[in-house]
């Protein structure tokens, strides 16, 4: 369905029905996202205080079938968060909806609103000496409604899961205007369709989520972590093993890093620290949460790997200070890789035992194509990884722009061989809907397009984000 463009007529008489300041004129950091790949078209931006005024804003744009854009932190990196053409949507953001309703400490659950700083909600539970442990490079600026819309990872997803893991219930306004109180605290409750794990992860495509309850957790009393120095990603996973075999669930992250990361963040962010000197070939950053000696299990599982033949080196923090500066170092990764602008950058996932395999294959089959250099990095403890292709030293992206669909397609193809998924944590967006449309099971989108008309008939919704129109 064709929609209607943002009309002076539409504001005035949108504005009527909402408190003043409500709608504003688009800024420009709205319309941008943090690739550059996509930017984005706007013809008002509105900024609600409730869910009453979201629901408002739903039922007008319904009616006069305009698009609706939902905006969190705008941190994520697969073009979600704009609509590029000139339909003129709605942009509509909940930064003014930034309330922790509740705490309940004993119940371990946190109620926030949609807009709440990621890192807010972190503090919020750590005033009440609880954990909430989603944890992003992106944590100061994202929004936990951002998060969930996008069942956001990060580098706890080992022993925590994903933010749908983290969800005990939502409340959201639907595209119909109706708004859905589903904010339950409810560890159990059985009674019918799950509409909180439809939304999340929907991506703004079904709805609105405006706030949610989440679970908490007790804070490690002891937290050790260390950079250990390791074969290749095989002995990295052997050394997984091992750490999982010593301190069980207390494997709080397990992350992959290679010398051509460190040698970018050495070149773009020089002040960044790097304990282990020269930058070996590969290394895992480990950190355990345990109720008591986790430095003591640390040292276990390098002794053991060093005797096994996995680990050749390493350094175990001696303080909180050079626990934050070795996770700042992993960081910075990421930092540096957006200075030096890569041709392609792929959020995958594998089943544990392809991962090492793949690595190698895949750096083969993208070096084929040009003399790439490659960043392989990530969450190698659940399965994720970030293999980026970077143009050589000295020449810029722009320059590879006629390769870099062929780049992806043959990561991405090997990916799905092996039985693994395009996109591990940053969701579809409008940069893989073509992706989805690829290798999506055909069963599954026919259901995902069915369950999209029945809940947003006009397509309202965030549109050309997931499925592709038509």
């Amino acid at each position: 369905m064709t929609l209607d463009p943002v009309s002076d007529a539409f504001v005035t008489v949108l504005a009527a029905e909402l408190p003043p300041q409500t709608l504003r004129p688009v800024e420009a950091r709205f319309l941008e996202e943090p690739r550059g790949r996509f930017r984005g078209d706007g013809g008002v931006l509105a900024l609600p205080r409730t869910v009453e005024e979201v629901a408002t804003i739903l039922r007008a744009c319904g009616r006069a079938r305009v698009g609706v854009v939902p905006y969190g932190g705008g941190t994520g990196l697969v073009g979600g968060q704009v609509m590029p053409g000139t339909a003129r949507p709605l942009v509509l953001s909940l930064e003014r909806m930034n309330r922790v309703r509740a705490v309940h400490p004993l119940e371990n659950v946190i109620v926030a609103e949609a807009g709440v700083i990621l890192a807010d909600l972190q503090s919020a539970a750590e005033a009440e000496d609880r954990l909430f442990p989603l944890s992003l490079g992106s944590e100061g600026s994202a929004r936990i409604g951002g998060n969930l819309s996008t069942n956001a990872g990060g580098v706890n997803v080992l022993r925590y899961g994903n933010a749908r893991d983290l969800c005990l219930g939502l409340e959201a306004v639907l595209p119909n205007g109706e708004i859905w109180n589903g904010l339950t605290r409810l560890r159990k409750d059985n009674t019918g369709y799950d509409l909180r794990n439809l939304l999340i992860g929907a991506e703004g495509t079904l709805g609105v989520i405006t706030a949610a309850a989440l679970k908490l957790f007790a804070r490690p009393a002891s937290v050790g972590t260390a950079l250990m120095v390791v074969r290749d990603p095989s002995a990295a996973l052997e050394l997984l093993a091992l750490a999982r075999a010593e301190a069980g669930e207390g494997v709080s992250a397990f992350e992959l890093i290679h010398r051509q990361g460190l040698e970018f963040v050495a070149e773009h962010l020089p002040d960044t620290r790097q304990p282990i000197s020269p930058a070996p070939e590969w290394m895992v950053l480990v950190e355990l949460g345990l109720s008591r000696g986790a430095d003591n299990a640390l040292e276990t599982v390098f002794a053991a790997g060093l005797e096994a033949g996995l680990v050749s080196d390493g350094v175990i923090a001696q303080s909180d200070q050079q626990r934050a500066a070795f996770w700042r170092l992993r960081e910075a990764i990421p930092e540096a890789n957006k200075i030096v602008g890569s041709v392609a950058s792929h959020d995958i996932s594998l089943p544990l035992g392809a991962l090492a395999g793949f690595i190698e294959e895949a750096t083969g089959a993208v070096r084929a194509l040009g003399p790439f250099r490659v960043n392989c990095f990530g969450h190698l403890g659940d399965g994720n990884l970030h293999f980026n292709v970077f143009p050589q030293d000295g020449h810029d992206r722009s320059e590879y722009d006629d390769l870099r669909h062929d780049v992806s397609r043959r990561v991405h193809d090997l990916v799905m061989a092996l039985g693994g998924s395009f996109s591990a944590e940053h969701g579809v967006g409008r940069l893989k809907v073509e992706d989805l449309e690829r290798y999506g099971d055909p069963a599954k989108l026919k259901a995902m397009r069915a369950i999209k008309q029945a809940l947003d008939p006009q397509g309202i919704m965030n549109p050309g984000a997931v499925l592709a129109p038509g």
